[in-house]
């Protein structure tokens, strides 16, 4: 029986890979852009070409999501995008002929680093989506810990329709919806609504077009007033538990419970539940 949060991280964190390097986050001129305000850190797709996600667009948002991500200050990661669509997903200019296979092999990697960096995060990722989300595009939307979309968004993964099946997408795809549902996106390229997304489970929630910032506003304040180090772990035992036996999971889950309970912050929750108070939270594993 593990008896410490410690304990329980380093029994956790062989299964997820080594996190990548942080770089400072890009504020200006690139294709991002980023602020932090009450515990929220929004970065937004700025790019050109309806948000394509080029190199220097991944690169920047692994960044960005990895940047001084262990300040406990920082407690929520809202993506989001500017124009009249969430994304179109990679940049085809980078994919063509005229550029060789080790730039092609780099797109790939690099959007693999992107959904890793959303899975290794310590703070929930919420995606923000309004207009279309294909292909990568659509990838990231399905990694993110949480999807808030408009009602008028969309969703494809149309590569097979330019001769590239939409292999990495598929990986986010098929472990957050059905897999036939995927397998149907994936084989015709067609899209589903936003409310068919929030059936099949791609997002969590459907609001209004003039909505869509108020509703993330409500997650982003909801999650806040929780303890950041309960939610660090929590996130941490719910993607390692899927890949697990359903017997291995009550396991682990016997044994992350156990440690948590034994945290400042569970002792300071329960104790201020019972007394009908507000819990004051140390947000840190001790």
């Amino acid at each position: 029986m593990l008896s410490t949060i410690k304990q329980i991280l380093q029994k956790l964190s062989p299964i997820c890979p080594k996190k990548f390097s942080s770089s400072s986050v890009s504020l200006g001129d690139g294709v991002t852009k980023v602020s932090f305000k009450d515990g929220v850190r929004t970065i937004t797709l700025s790019g050109p070409s309806r948000n394509a996600l080029s190199l220097k667009m991944m690169r920047e948002l692994t960044n960005n999501i990895i940047e001084d991500e262990n300040n406990v200050a920082l407690r929520v990661i809202v993506l989001k995008a500017e124009g009249p669509l969430f994304s179109a997903g990679h940049n085809l200019k980078e994919l063509t002929s005229d550029t060789d296979k080790e730039t092609h092999r780099a797109v790939f990697k690099e959007a693999s680093k992107l959904m890793m960096s959303i899975l290794q995060s310590p703070v929930p990722v919420i995606a923000s989506v309004h207009g279309l989300a294909a292909a990568a595009g659509c990838q990231l939307v399905a990694g993110c810990d949480i999807a808030i979309c408009s009602e008028k968004a969309f969703f494809s993964t149309p590569g097979a329709q330019v001769g590239i099946f939409c292999s990495t997408p598929g990986v986010a795809l098929v472990r957050t919806i059905p897999a036939k549902v995927a397998a149907d996106m994936l084989f015709t390229g067609d899209s589903i609504s936003a409310h068919q997304a929030l059936q099949y489970g791609l997002v969590s929630r459907v609001v209004s077009e003039d909505k869509l910032d108020e509703e993330v506003s409500k997650v982003t304040t909801s999650i806040i007033s929780k303890s950041r180090a309960v939610i660090s772990l929590g996130k941490k035992f719910l993607y390692s538990q899927i890949q697990k036996d359903v017997y291995s999971a009550y396991r682990l889950g016997e044994n992350v419970m156990t440690s948590n309970i034994s945290m400042a912050d569970a002792q300071e929750g329960i104790s201020s539940f019972l007394q009908k108070k507000k819990p004051v939270w140390k947000h840190t594993s001790d």
